[in-house]
């Protein structure tokens, strides 16, 4: 699974593990993804995301069937 938000757009951050005597390795933030089935009204059907636990929340406050038609407007096929 691709460690991007299909809601938010979240993805890998980049960065240096710092050990205790301050040597630096690169390493990668991934965000907090989880594949999520979703019931959407508009669509009379089941839709599953990439969507990460903010684009939860946002899905919470907006709607599904709001956030689907940003989906869409952005040309992502659900």
């Amino acid at each position: 699974m691709a460690a991007h938000c299909q809601v938010t757009g979240a993805q890998p951050g980049f960065g240096h593990s710092i050990s205790h005597s301050h040597r630096r390795t690169k390493r990668r933030f991934d965000p907090n993804i989880q594949k999520k089935r979703y019931w959407v009204p508009s669509l009379r059907r089941t839709v599953v995301l990439n969507v990460s636990a903010r684009g939860i929340k946002v899905i919470d406050v907006k709607g599904i069937d709001a956030v689907v038609a940003d989906i869409r407007a952005r040309g992502e096929k659900i």
